[in-house]
């Protein structure tokens, strides 16, 4: 795995995210109206199962990092306004189809849509908005673009699938692990830094330099999110804690705690994540154990070692608002977790 390298920076000071709306208030805004005339449908149910899940609250987080990303490179044109419509699209057909897959009924605090539309409706507003994004690729006019794009869902199909692959199967390695996560999650955060500095025509030392920031910071972000299903407020949250304990999702908590648990305790796993034979008290038991091994703790340094990565691929970069603001963004998704 390599050492844990801290991040630098203030401790003492809330990371939040208002630096970085602040600066891309405007694009953010249009973004939004955008993401509101693309998703109309003469098909009723589509734009109203779509709005409900777009408009539950998100962050906008990927779409943000395309702005960002622009911004940072000099972009003063209107085509990352487009192309971030297309990566909140293609992140909202995602979680449609997750939460069918995962048989989810919270997402933002909220009912999820197939338990209130169905599963056949999501899945099928999933390929909708899944369409409607290559269509967005397409008026672009950027094969590079096109490129990009297309290639991080297919990456993301593969990491469902290879997720899938690997529920409920206690050997599960880290390295396997990450794989997973660096395709199911990190890919999208990539994609939506690389197409800023595309779409501002910079030099690929640049593009590589902001590709490797966002895997860097997705595989950040999906590690704090793995570590909240075992530590979060439910409400804070905006799903069900413990969701993938009952599911039996393998991810770093577990895969820590497994390898270092004793034969008891890697029985106590088998029986509840292989077998999903789960009393009420198996999850409080789970917990316990994590804080024994660590197992907590220590998924939070590895997401501080790959947001130093992050942190260190914007090196390239002079020292701008735009970069300060995704250096803070490293932070905030690291402290979700506290």
């Amino acid at each position: 795995m390599g050492v844990v390298v801290s991040l630098d920076g203030e401790r003492d000071k809330r990371p939040s995210l208002d630096e970085l709306h602040a600066l891309i208030a405007n694009d953010l805004k249009a973004v939004n109206e955008e993401i509101i005339k693309r998703m109309q449908s003469p098909v009723a149910l589509i734009p109203q199962l779509a709005s409900h899940i777009v408009a539950a609250g998100g962050k906008r987080l990927r779409p943000m990092l395309t702005l960002a990303s622009a911004e940072l490179c000099g972009y003063t044109g209107k085509r990352h306004i487009t192309l971030a419509t297309c990566v909140e699209f293609i992140h909202t057909a995602t979680l449609l189809h997750d939460d069918v897959v995962d048989e989810s009924e919270l997402r933002r605090g909220r009912d999820t849509a197939n338990a209130i539309f169905g599963n056949s409706a999501s899945v099928l507003v999933g390929d909708f908005l899944f369409s409607r994004s290559f269509e967005l690729m397409v008026e672009d006019g950027s094969l590079k673009v096109l490129g990009i794009l297309s290639r991080a869902s297919s990456v993301i199909a593969e990491g469902e699938v290879l997720q899938l692959m690997t529920t409920n199967d206690t050997e599960t390695g880290e390295t396997h692990y990450l794989q997973v996560i660096e395709s199911k999650t990190a890919q999208l955060f990539a994609a939506a830094c690389q197409i800023g500095a595309v779409v501002a025509d910079r030099p690929k030392v640049e593009e590589d330099a902001l590709e490797a920031f966002g895997m860097n910071l997705g595989v950040v972000f999906q590690l704090i999110d793995d570590v909240l299903d075992y530590q979060a407020d439910q409400e804070k949250l905006g799903k069900t804690v413990g969701d993938d304990f009952r599911e039996g999702k393998i991810t770093l908590p577990v895969i820590l705690a497994f390898r270092r648990g004793n034969e008891e305790e890697r029985t106590f796993w088998r029986r509840t994540l292989e077998d999903l034979e789960q009393t009420d008290d198996d999850f409080e038991y789970a917990i316990k154990l994590m804080h024994k091994h660590n197992a907590l703790s220590d998924s939070i340094d590895r997401a501080r070692h790959y947001g130093a990565i992050a942190r260190d691929a914007l090196g390239i970069f002079k020292d701008c608002p735009q970069k300060r603001a995704l250096i803070g963004l490293i932070e905030f998704c690291i402290q979700r977790a506290h």
